[in-house]
């Protein structure tokens, strides 16, 4: 039985925790925050509950997996609901497109160029998920891999992007605008983001989009629950500020209040590179993993409104996606030139849930705009955040949903909040980004260079998302092994 810390209650952790518990370990969970969940927040005022991050549930076998492994099947403990239609599309133009939630419904809809994509992206998944997602990552190992068949190599194509992949299967600009959206799934740029990522649409679309009832905050505290029952512990509003080495190994961790909390394995559910920066001796083993994340591309960031509304949006979608004319600009206001993005692509997440409003004639809406981190745009400069929230509605109002006049009140969270509340680095939702064709393969390792340190969650490998965050637990539980 090893005695186990995890640091960071974000889903990540919580499953990993859950797992290493199941496995006969002795864990203890340390957050800073008041509350579990991380990224998965919840906020409620007046009757409005909203998800302040994730709103999208994708390859839920992951999910019934974790819970499967630790104790008894997810469905005992919550409700998985699946969305059709699963997302709606406005494009600048006027051209809307309802992609619904089945992979028969989607090839239909969205005809042979989108079904002729999906057959290669489900090809890339079956080379690829075992080995890259499934699988502990081992540098340049992991890609020499691939390299050994030839017909893989051409499948997953690592010297493509994503942008790159499209225009070779899609003439219609405005699928291949819907495809470059899924790079912003791990906070990067479509010209630079690998083919591969062609395997999130294939996923979402082949295995369907998800909500939980109730909120998908929900996951994270059932995941704690989880935990809790095959005995972790599990301790809220308890910073850590240093990850204790003796004799090359990990030691334990120190508290912000100065004591220290003894472990044989420490996993760490923070960004990777906070933990790399701040957390660990500059010296010593961790310095070429420091050295990688300078090189590294930080993923984007993201600006949310919490609109709080009165009235009802008559044939509003649970997910609406409104483009904007010059979607190349947009990855230039993110990356080459960092700006708040004059014209964005807007995300509404408006659940119909009894949960997230006080009555049937109410809306909550979580709007979220693509953002540069905090630092290249200072997020916390006077008056900046209200006026664009400001322009944020006006955009939606351009393009057809203003709702202006319906608003009860609204809560604005910038990429410097989010910097504060998680502990992201400038407030990249992802760590690093999938930028360069080989990025999405080589992020920060679940196996640091620290003998008995691990890493799980968005900023380490797999990458960003709910299921690739839960399967980041599962490979570390591997490398753990049971007690």
């Amino acid at each position: 039985m090893a005695r186990v810390v995890v640091v960071g209650a974000g889903l990540g952790g919580l499953a990993a925790a859950a797992r290493l518990a199941a496995g006969g370990h002795r864990v203890t969970v340390l957050e800073q925050g008041a509350e579990v969940g991380g990224k998965l927040g919840w906020v409620s005022r007046d009757g409005h509950g909203f998800d302040t991050g994730p709103s999208l549930v994708t390859l839920p076998q992951v999910f019934r997996d974790l819970f499967d492994a630790t104790g008894g099947p997810l469905h005992d403990v919550l409700e998985l609901e699946r969305l059709d239609p699963a997302v709606a599309y406005r494009f600048a133009d006027g051209t809307r497109l309802t992609v619904p939630g089945t992979l028969d419904g989607v090839r239909d809809t969205l005809g042979p160029e989108w079904s002729a994509l999906l057959d290669r992206a489900a090809e890339i998944w079956r080379v690829t998920e075992q080995p890259f997602l499934r699988s502990p990552l081992q540098g340049a190992r992991t890609l020499a891999k691939l390299a050994r068949s030839a017909s893989d190599v051409r499948t997953v194509a690592p010297w493509a992007s994503l942008r790159r992949l499209g225009a070779q299967y899609l003439t219609d600009p405005h699928l291949r605008m819907l495809l470059d959206r899924y790079a912003t799934y791990s906070g990067s740029d479509p010209r630079l983001a690998p083919a591969a990522l062609a395997t999130v649409p294939w996923v979402e679309q082949a295995f369907g989009s998800w909500y939980v009832r109730g909120g998908l905050h929900r996951l994270p505290l059932a995941v704690a629950d989880r935990a809790r029952e095959r005995g972790a512990q599990i301790a809220t509003s308890t910073p850590v500020t240093e990850v204790l080495l003796e004799g090359g190994r990990t030691a334990g961790v120190r508290l912000a209040d100065g004591s220290t909390v003894p472990a044989d394995v420490v996993v760490a559910n923070v960004d990777a590179t906070a933990l790399y920066r701040d957390l660990l001796p500059p010296a010593g083993p961790v310095r070429r993993a420091r050295a990688d994340l300078r090189k590294a591309t930080p993923s984007s960031s993201g600006f949310v409104l919490l609109l709080a509304l009165s009235g009802r949006t008559p044939d509003l979608a649970h997910h609406t996606v409104l483009f904007p004319d010059d979607y190349d600009a947009e990855f230039d206001g993110l990356f080459a030139d960092p700006r708040p993005l004059p014209d964005p692509t807007v995300y509404v997440s408006a659940p119909d849930d009894p949960a997230t409003r006080p009555d049937a004639d109410s809306e909550s809406w979580f709007v979220l705009v693509n953002a540069p981190r905090h630092g290249p745009v200072d997020w916390d400069a006077p008056g900046l955040a209200d006026s664009y929230a400001d322009d944020v509605l006006a955009v939606l109002a351009r393009r057809g949903l203003d709702v202006r006049d319906r608003v009860r009140w609204r809560e604005v969270r910038t990429p410097a909040d989010l910097e504060r509340g998680t502990g992201s680095v400038g407030g990249a939702i992802y760590g690093t980004s999938s930028n360069g064709t080989t990025a999405a393969f080589l992020r920060p390792a679940n196996a640091s260079p620290v003998r008995g340190l691990y890493l799980v969650g968005g900023s380490s490998h797999p990458g960003g998302g709910l299921p690739l965050v839960t399967l980041s637990a599962e490979i570390v539980a591997g490398l753990v092994g049971p007690a």
